[in-house]
């Protein structure tokens, strides 16, 4: 497929080219993406009405879940749908006011859900270390307090870095990438990216750097509080109550990180395999984050087999 560039002041719209060197199998490509988001969707639905159906699951971690579930869904739904178009239909042109959108949605999504991720091994922190005051000191408002912390430090460290594409003018309409990722765009302005880059790296970091090192130091306190437990079992049901938080948090910052730090420092990553697993990155742990907390808590598995024996007997 070949593509002309042009010098455009402010483009009206830009050509996703998707993943360079696999045109050719764009059309199959498609089908584990759409698969894997229809279980996405399946997934987090489920969580949503399990935890929604059942009062005793109204609880800090559940909750927090949901919101979990919530911004998954965002995020792989911002991006399949016109991936979908992209490989089937070569729908490659998009407007750029829908890129920015994409680009907001993706980037900033991602920072609530690291906020999030923070927020549950506070709740993890508080349930195991601090028992009897749990309650006292995670009531719902706090929750809700939290869950707004997050939303409004992620889309509103995004809000100017998705401005700062407006004052950019543009040499090429063609992104590299088979969604509007933020250095993808920005490397096709004639110059003058400097403040992008900064601010998109510093964003970054700041997000990333003290969610991650937070999360640590909770984990290094329960992990402190978990081998002072004189009992086996009490040890291997915290363990086993914290593992899947773990995984989903192992699952979230690996593949970002890898995806990050590639796109603006791994030339020798081929160019494929990078935008490759930057798609896979906003679809995989959406599916499967649901699968991971349904198989780890016993709660959300007997929630989920009571709605489907409700489902069946009601038709």
């Amino acid at each position: 497929m070949q593509y002309t560039n042009h010098s455009h002041q402010n483009p009206n719209s830009f050509l996703i080219m998707g993943i360079p060197g696999l045109e050719a199998s764009h059309f199959w490509i498609a089908f584990p993406f759409c698969s894997m988001y229809a279980l996405a969707v399946l997934g987090n639905m489920a969580v949503l009405l399990v935890v929604r159906s059942e009062p005793a699951l109204h609880q800090p971690m559940y909750l927090f879940l949901c919101m979990l579930s919530i911004i998954d869904l965002v995020l792989c739904t911002s991006t399949v749908p016109k991936l979908r178009a992209l490989f089937w239909t070569n729908a490659t042109e998009i407007n750029f006011g829908a890129c920015a959108t994409q680009m907001f949605f993706i980037h900033g999504f991602l920072a609530v859900e690291s906020g999030i991720l923070l927020a549950m091994a506070f709740d993890r922190y508080l349930a195991i270390c601090r028992p009897l005051h749990y309650g006292s000191l995670l009531p719902p408002e706090a929750v809700g307090k939290l869950a707004a912390a997050a939303v409004y430090r992620g889309l509103g460290l995004m809000t100017p870095l998705t401005c700062l594409l407006a004052r950019l003018s543009y040499c090429s309409r063609v992104v590299a990438h088979s969604y509007c990722e933020h250095m993808a765009v920005v490397k096709l302005a004639c110059g003058g990216i400097q403040p992008n880059s900064i601010y998109g790296i510093t964003a970054a970091m700041l997000v990333v750097g003290t969610d991650s090192i937070c999360i640590a130091v909770s984990y290094a306190l329960i992990l402190q509080a978990v081998l002072g437990l004189s009992s086996k079992e009490a040890r291997a049901k915290t363990f086993g109550t914290c593992g899947s938080h773990l995984g989903v948090i192992l699952l979230f910052y690996t593949p970002g990180l890898f995806s990050f730090y590639t796109q603006r420092f791994g030339q020798h990553v081929p160019q494929h395999i990078h935008i490759l697993l930057a798609d896979l990155y906003l679809v995989v742990p959406p599916m499967l984050n649901p699968i991971i907390y349904g198989m780890k808590t016993k709660q959300i598995r007997d929630g989920a087999l009571r709605l489907m024996k409700q489902g069946i007997v009601q038709s």
